[in-house]
């Protein structure tokens, strides 16, 4: 017998290997399988006009995703509020937001595939015991999102405490992502009830950034959060300042929502469409003190969403691309080319090898990405003393569109025709194109945003009226009594 053959115990160890390095080979494949499949899909669905060599979305994304029905209570009052009427009137019910951030991010992980982006959104979030609050995060990270919080800010640093660390005191989170919406438009905030300007409001976004700042340094905790503001005509001009005067804080991104004829009809307000994108667009090119590019990177449609992603070097804010430049949309190729997929989710070492392997595969990224990063370093300015301050900051519009065009697109889209009138060609290339859309698993669709506020959260408020109907306080009964005597 040769000295060479296999015995039981080598075949196993063999078996044993050749499994491990399938697994390994798998783990760091730089596009999963599923992945690749569900970028192809979304891919597929959107219009031939949108699929440019820019497009993030069917690429690099599915798009981002929000819940919906968990929890329609908010606080304050704005103007604009793209909740239907009765939103109010839903208590908040732990056990009812989390079944339905469950099923709904489910639903989401199985057509979208793992690593999207996902906002916990409903009326205001920190009105959720922060026990649930965190419950509802952690259910998402379950299903492969990255989650992100929707609130006004309006609480104190002891809820975001208590969100961050369990009942140990050990922080159950390693980072939190927040999207801050303050704006003029918004009223009830206890420290500025009815604000004027956006000045009045500057001392509460220092106040909301300092407190993902103090969690960092208390409790190693670290943040990514986002300052929102609906822009109307009487608070337009005062975007430059808005940015000029916070973009030192910790925000790492500025987003700028036109206002739309959308939700609350009684908060409407004359004179949403007196102004363009192109104008809200200047506005914030003058905050950040230069052009914006935002068509070298595209995600969506350009009519709902501009992006400029970069970082302020000192006090000069460089972007990552310029799309009058030849040289940075072939890096952009490269760069698309080489690391297909979504290869932001999974552990460190995960991702790394992911690189790695995409390195290997196409070499020429490297000395791509080498000349990319010596224009950004000119850009800047050069290497120099500004390079000790570098906060990587992005500038987002995105523009809702009037509920009207969306209810007579959706009512086309879901009878299968095509609408003839171009308003409604163009309102449904946006619906296709839609980056922000709503998991619904009772359907097996996934709703764009536009149509979640236009046509379907009245009827899914009404209904939770009936199953959580809000308490009233003893003041709000005696004015309802009050009203029917009258």
């Amino acid at each position: 017998m040769s000295i060479f053959s296999a015995t039981p115990r080598t075949s196993t160890a063999r078996a044993s290997l050749t499994r491990v390095l399938g697994r390994l080979d798998a783990a760091t494949q730089p596009v999963r399988p599923e992945v690749a499949a569900a970028l192809q899909k979304r891919w597929n669905e959107l219009p031939e006009a949108v699929r440019t060599d820019a497009q993030l979305v069917g690429r690099r994304s599915t798009g981002c995703e929000g819940t919906h029905g968990v929890f329609p209570q908010c606080n304050l009052g704005c103007r604009p509020c793209y909740h239907s009427t009765d939103a109010n009137q839903v208590r908040i019910d732990g056990p009812h937001t989390l079944a339905n951030v469950e099923a709904q991010m489910a639903y989401a992980r199985e057509v979208r595939g793992p690593g999207q982006f996902a906002q916990l959104i409903g009326g205001e979030v920190s009105l959720l015991d922060p026990d649930d609050h965190a419950a509802a995060l952690a259910a998402m990270h379950r299903h492969d999102r990255n989650p992100m919080s929707f609130s006004h800010g309006d609480f104190d640093y002891e809820y975001l405490e208590q969100l961050a660390l369990g009942p140990d005191g050990k922080p159950r989170f390693a980072h939190l992502s927040f999207a801050i919406h303050i704006d003029t438009t918004m009223v009830g905030r206890r420290a500025v009830r009815h604000p004027k300007t956006e000045a009045d409001l500057n001392p509460e976004r220092a106040r909301v950034a300092a407190m993902f700042d103090r969690l960092r340094s208390e409790h190693g905790v670290t943040s990514y959060v986002a300052h929102n503001m609906t822009v109307t005509p009487d608070n337009l001009d005062e975007v430059p300042d808005v940015i000029a005067m916070n973009r030192h804080l910790s925000y790492r991104m500025f987003s700028f929502q036109p206002a739309a004829y959308i939700g609350h009809e009684r908060r409407w307000e004359p004179g949403y469409r007196g102004f363009g994108d192109d104008d809200v667009w200047a506005r914030v090119e003058a905050g950040a003190g230069t052009r914006l590019p935002f068509r070298g990177l595209q995600f969506g449609d350009v009519r709902c969403n501009r992006s400029t992603w970069g970082a302020f070097v000192g006090d000069r804010y460089v972007p990552v691309l310029d799309d009058q430049d030849p040289r940075d949309e072939h890096v952009r190729d490269e760069f698309f080319a080489a690391f297909p997929g979504a290869l932001g989710y999974g552990p460190l070492p995960q991702r790394a090898a992911r690189i790695a392997r995409s390195v290997f595969r196409q070499p020429t990224v490297v000395p791509a990405i080498a000349g990319w990063a010596r224009r950004f370093v000119a850009r800047s300015g050069g290497l120099g003393p500004a390079w000790r301050n570098v906060h990587p900051t992005t500038f987002v519009m995105h523009r809702f569109m009037d509920a009207a065009d969306v209810s007579a697109a959706w009512q086309h889209m879901d009878a299968g025709t095509t609408p003839t009138e171009q308003r409604l060609v163009d309102t449904t290339e946006r619906l296709q194109a839609c980056v922000y859309s709503m998991p619904h698993p009772e359907t097996g669709q996934m709703v764009p945003a536009c149509v979640q506020h236009s046509v379907l959260d009245p009827g899914e408020n009404t209904a939770l009226v009936k199953l959580l109907p809000r308490r009233r306080s003893a003041r709000e009964r005696i004015k309802v009594g009050a009203s029917a005597e009258g």
